[in-house]
């Protein structure tokens, strides 16, 4: 069975740091684009990293380049997503996703992605 889970989030002061995992089984996750995405309340989902396949580039939103990093263990499935000077802004529910292609292509779509992960809150308080 296909699954991603995310876990790691939490609550944390402006300027902590956070690191998400995403965690995959019954696939290998080499082979697929690997993308995060979060969902402010009432807001929508937005693309936030990329990590592709091709060549294991790792691509950012404007709003997260330079404290967000996206990475990989093979051995263990699991892609992570480390995020340093958070801000209240980053608050939301983030999820994890698949793109079967070479490269990420931005605006990453949700149209795009599949096997969605249940998310994991990740709430920044000033």
């Amino acid at each position: 069975q296909v699954q991603l889970v995310e876990s790691g989030g939490g609550l944390v002061h402006t300027g902590g740091s956070l690191k998400l995992s995403c965690a995959a089984s019954g696939f290998n996750l080499d082979y697929w684009n690997i993308g995060w995405f979060r969902q402010a309340l009432g807001m929508e989902r937005e693309g936030v990293s990329c990590l592709a396949t091709s060549d294991g580039s790792r691509t950012y939103a404007a709003s997260v380049q330079g404290r967000f990093t996206i990475s990989r263990d093979t051995a263990k499935n699991t892609v992570y997503l480390e995020m340093t000077s958070l801000k209240p802004e980053d608050t939301a529910v983030y999820f994890c996703a698949r793109n079967f292609g070479r490269e990420c292509t931005w605006p990453l779509s949700i149209n795009t992605f599949g096997s969605w992960g249940p998310g994991t809150q990740v709430t920044v308080f000033s």
